[in-house]
């Protein structure tokens, strides 16, 4: 939308709108339309390191972008269909070129170097005898699907012009359910992993425990185990939510299995500290724990991995034995990014223990803060033993999470691990540090108010800068989804609209005052149908709350699946959706990570928790909150029995909710309350969605959320919850075989 004529600060918007600032945006209800402050325009354009305080700083930035703009031959990356993609996505038959003003009207000789992803270089060369304003040059030869390197040079009479541009060709759409189950409509499990409780784990679920839920879950018929991001964190204080984590590119050591470390077995050292009474006294108390106690845990892990790395130093490393030449392909693989993380990490640590404090990495020594300065080299060389330390952690998270990858789809599994991509990383990890010009740090990502928060939802994610994404030739992007596609058949994007628009908050300001940024949706969009195809993945798109037009068009040309949850799916009148409803191309679930389990739905124990921590505000509030519950559980119930589900001589519609369940009451759900969770299991299975996710917490009848949004871990241990019921129980427990119907699996 132009700016208004009748706007005060007319190139201000324009400027605005040029960077992607959108002018206003719909609120949640979908009738009121908030518009963008011009408060808001010179912040948010101030982060991105642009002066618009004044109509001169305003102008001149504007005419600073169209000279730039203007001298620029080509675009530096260009992300276009592969042959016969509809029309509008884009053409490989050549490479525009943007004349600069100078060399128009008169003749310019051009040459064309195209160099494939896999080493092979085409030429082509010819002249224009007329060159005025835009030109297509022809390609030499068509490039298949990935990532190429074009290079142009111009001469005309007096002078010579060279430029580079990425070009991504890319499939018509992500990888298919239809392609990959040949028609088929699976369901899988899904679980926290950090959640998950059995004899031999050290207080939290670890990629062991992932392996034998894979296996489980084939042999009941799941086809898929999805589990919520497993990124690096530093797993201390508040520091435990896997949605803000250090570092998108690299896992969480907390998930290692140490007992299942090759070097264990080699060192004398590390298996008798394990043998030690005090240790096995630790190990004892944090099995028995009902929370995960990460620093406990990793006070336990951390030492034994040390020893072992130590271990694997002294005899694989650099030997040329089969364990030291796998770890040599895999620092080879990951190049320097994992040598960077590596780095932050021991410098992390470094300054940490010198001031007894965390120190975030914008507070070191200057000379530390950049990745590439000769202090941070010689500490790399100072510190190897430290940095390798890392590197290896990392490899061996690698080598265990394909082991369990594998043993899910030896045992049956069709689509195999189902992992989760978070929608940003904290401001003060390695992401940050790694690509400090990508990140706009003077500004957070955050949600627009709504009727729950009416100040809006500041996440403190540090967003990404379209232009500065773009000018990279979109390196992270990339980089992210292939660490995250690794071991994976499938995966979940959080909060897929921020591949289309994010809501940013300036520092300093309120959610009430962000404002929508727009993102390169087709660039984005095309290159992860790209790494969906290379790594044969399904991949989903988390769209749930207010989502614009154009997110689920897009979504289903490119093949992502929606995601559906029955808490949400009601009509007009609060009444469930029917399961012919929902989409085909959908993963559908019962809940979220976000949302109380069905057996804390039903007995009202989320909204108990919501007036213990003061987001209901009155004792009126929650009663009137309960009373609505109640009028929900009898529409669920209306529901399975339209869709005769509903359990026969079930008659807890009868029974009210009261103050006793909703604080939490029921220790566990006997067989009746199995038999409903089975029976939401059996409606969401008869949907024509692709994908139906039954989460583990349902199965064992929890009834605590693992994430009470938007409240501190003060008043509420999110991402800390274990299950009450360990692996090994699954198979023998009557409420799991109640819970677990779906006959799906043999549907057309």
């Amino acid at each position: 939308m132009p700016p208004s004529s009748l706007s005060p600060r007319p190139l201000l918007h324009t400027l605005a709108e040029r960077l992607g600032i959108l002018p206003e945006y719909l609120d949640q209800t979908g009738t009121e339309v908030r518009v963008t402050s011009d408060a808001t325009r010179v912040a948010l354009l101030g982060a991105l390191g642009i002066d618009a305080s004044s109509d001169s700083a305003a102008r001149s930035a504007l005419a600073a972008l169209e000279a730039h703009e203007a001298e620029r031959l080509c675009e530096c990356v260009r992300v276009v269909a592969e042959p016969g993609a509809p029309a509008h996505e884009g053409s490989i038959v050549g490479l525009p070129l943007n004349v600069p003003g100078a060399w128009r009207g008169a003749p310019i000789e051009w040459s064309l170097e195209l160099r494939e992803e896999g080493g092979a270089v085409h030429r082509s060369s010819g002249a224009v005898s007329n060159s005025d304003g835009d030109v297509v040059l022809s390609l030499p030869a068509a490039p298949r699907l990935g990532y190429h390197t074009v290079r142009v040079h111009i001469r005309g009479a007096r002078e010579e012009r060279e430029a580079e541009q990425m070009l991504i060709v890319t499939p018509r759409s992500c990888v298919t359910p239809a392609a990959l189950l040949g028609g088929r409509r699976v369901f899988g499990i899904t679980a926290n992993l950090y959640t998950v409780r059995s004899a031999r784990n050290w207080g939290v679920g670890d990629l062991t425990d992932l392996r034998d839920l894979a296996v489980w879950s084939a042999k009941v018929g799941a086809e898929f185990v999805g589990v919520n991001p497993l990124h690096a964190l530093r797993n201390r204080g508040a520091e435990i939510s896997p949605y803000s984590p250090v570092s998108r590119l690299f896992r969480n050591v907390l998930y290692l299995d140490v007992e299942a470390v090759p070097e264990l077995a080699e060192s004398d050292e590390a298996r008798a500290m394990l043998a030690r009474r005090d240790v096995q006294g630790e190990l004892d108390a944090l099995r028995a724990s009902a929370r995960v106690e990460y620093a406990r845990v990793m006070a336990l892990k951390r030492p034994v991995l040390e020893m072992l790395h130590r271990t694997f130093a002294r005899r694989h490393r650099d030997t040329g034995d089969a364990r030291g030449e796998a770890y040599a392909r895999y620092l080879e693989r990951q190049g320097k990014s994992l040598a960077t993380f590596a780095t932050f990490m021991a410098l992390d640590e470094h300054f940490s223990e010198r001031t007894g404090s965390r120190v975030c990495w914008r507070e070191w020594p200057a000379p530390y803060r950049d990745p590439a300065s000769p202090d941070v080299r010689h500490f790399r060389d100072a510190h190897a033993e430290e940095v390798d330390f890392h590197c290896w952690l990392q490899f061996e998270l690698d080598r265990q999470l394909e082991a369990a990858a594998r043993a899910g789809v030896d045992a049956g599994l069709a689509i195999g691990l189902y992992q989760d991509l978070a929608i940003g990383t904290a401001g003060d990890g390695s992401d940050t540090w790694a690509f400090p010009e990508l990140f706009v740090m003077r500004a957070s990502i955050g949600a627009p108010p709504d009727p729950l928060a009416p100040q809006g939802q500041n996440w403190a994610l540090p967003p990404l800068d379209p232009r500065a994404l773009r000018e990279s030739g979109y390196r992270y992007w990339r980089f992210l989804l292939r660490a995250a596609l690794a071991h994976a058949g499938a995966l979940r994007i959080d909060h897929v609209m921020g591949l289309f628009r994010q809501f940013w908050i300036p520092d300093g300001m309120s959610g009430s005052q962000g404002a929508y940024v727009r993102f390169p949706a087709h660039d984005l969009l095309g290159i992860l149908a790209l790494e969906s195809a290379r790594h044969r993945a399904l991949v989903v798109g988390e769209d749930l709350g207010t989502v614009p037009p154009e997110v689920p068009r897009a979504m289903e040309q490119w093949g992502i699946l929606s995601s559906r949850v029955l808490y949400f799916e009601r009509d007009h009148m609060g009444e469930f959706r029917s399961a012919a409803s929902y989409p085909p191309l959908s993963l559908t679930t019962a809940n979220t990570h976000d949302l109380p389990p069905i057996e804390g739905f039903w007995c009202g124990r989320d909204i108990a928790l919501r007036r213990e921590v003061g987001v209901i505000t009155s004792d009126d509030a929650a009663h009137a909150a309960l009373a609505g519950r109640a009028r929900e559980r009898e529409a669920l119930l209306r529901r399975l029995e339209a869709e005769h589900v509903r359990p026969a001589g079930d008659e807890r519609s009868e029974r009210d909710i009261t103050q006793r369940d909703a604080e939490g009451a029921l220790a566990g759900s006997d067989a009746r309350d199995a038999k409903l969770r089975g029976a939401v299991h059996e409606f969401l299975c008869r949907t024509p969605a692709a994908l139906v996710g039954i989460s583990l917490d349902d199965l064992v009848g929890e009834t605590e959320p693992v994430n009470l949004p938007g409240v501190t871990l003060d008043e509420y241990p999110s991402w800390q919850r274990r299950l009450r019921t360990p692996l090994e129980a699954l198979r023998d427990d009557p409420r799991v075989t109640a819970a677990l119907r779906c006959s799906r699996a043999d549907a057309p």
